[in-house]
């Protein structure tokens, strides 16, 4: 354990926005997986309602730098050319 205040409070800091990080790309994959199982099926309605929610969650976290902005398009333009496959 650190010995110095400000690294203490580094150490708590980094411990908050690991889990709050790790809440949100679960919730990103669980998106992503919900519009893929969609896009299985066949289901053109239910994969274009998971389309809008994925690509939302995917814009929040870019946005907040839980994942970079280009990977954030390329899994946003992967999933519209497989819904407009449709």
């Amino acid at each position: 354990m650190a010995n110095i205040k400000s690294q203490i409070k580094r150490i708590r800091t980094n411990e908050i926005a690991r889990q709050r990080n790790k809440s949100v790309k679960s919730s990103l994959k669980t998106s992503i997986r919900r519009f893929r199982e969609a896009a299985d099926t066949g289901d053109r309605d239910a994969a274009l309602t998971a389309l809008r929610t994925a690509s939302r969650e995917l814009d929040k976290a870019a946005s907040k730098g839980v994942i970079h902005a280009n990977q954030a398009a390329n899994k946003k333009s992967a999933m519209a050319s497989r819904a407009a496959a449709l």
